[in-house]
């Protein structure tokens, strides 16, 4: 399925609607992009969309390129229309693609694809072996608490930012569709997986059910 088919949108509507989908969504792209060493050679963006991402790390690394993986090939094109020459690109998916050497990996709203734990430390571990000595993966992502009241609280709170936009009836709608492919695994088990493929992380924001995570 598509990312545009996946939100149950037009894809020319993407960059306009995931804004009003995704509470604080530029807040943490910019807190991701902030976490980019300047002088960052390459970069590799798992899930990159549109490219809003990767565009926000090319400016805060003026000499890094970047290679996007993604299975859509229509938004694929859209990231290149935005990146340009410094962007080279992978169709297919990241759980399959050769990951290449890098000094960063980023990733903002595609890991939660991810249905099983098993699936995600093996991704986990293929990214550390990519990344060059001292190297980081930085992602952006719902991940809940695992502590179900808080959990419930934080789900409400999402539902009350699309309810804002959308109304009720609809709001609840989005949220059963987009749960037919995401799985939003809960914080600590997130932190768990990357440290048991080696690396050490730190939460650099975080917000009701999202996160921007450092991984080193």
């Amino acid at each position: 399925m598509s990312v545009a088919s996946h939100l149950g949108i037009r894809l020319a509507e993407y960059d306009a609607r995931i804004r009003t989908f995704i509470p604080d969504y530029e807040e943490m792209l910019d807190v991701a992009a902030a976490a980019i060493p300047p002088g960052t050679r390459a970069i590799v963006d798992l899930g990159t969309g549109t490219g809003a991402l990767a565009a926000r790390c090319l400016g805060r690394a003026r000499r890094a390129r970047v290679t996007g993986i993604d299975a859509d090939a229509a938004i694929l094109k859209v990231a290149a229309r935005r990146l340009g020459p410094r962007a080279s690109f992978i169709e297919g998916s990241f759980l399959r693609a050769p990951i290449p050497r890098c000094d960063v990996v980023v990733s903002s709203f595609a890991l939660h694809h991810i249905r099983t734990r098993t699936a995600k430390a093996g991704l986990y571990a293929r990214l550390r072996r990519a990344l060059r000595r001292g190297g980081r993966l930085i992602s952006v992502d719902c991940q809940p608490s695992h502590e179900a009241e808080t959990q419930a609280a934080q789900m409400t709170a999402w539902l009350g930012h699309l309810r804002r936009r959308y109304g009720m009836s609809d709001a609840r709608g989005l949220l059963r569709t987009w749960a037919d492919e995401d799985t939003y695994m809960p914080l600590n088990v997130e932190t768990a997986l990357l440290a048991s493929a080696g690396f050490g992380v730190d939460v650099l924001w975080r917000k009701g059910a999202f996160a921007v995570l450092l991984a080193r």
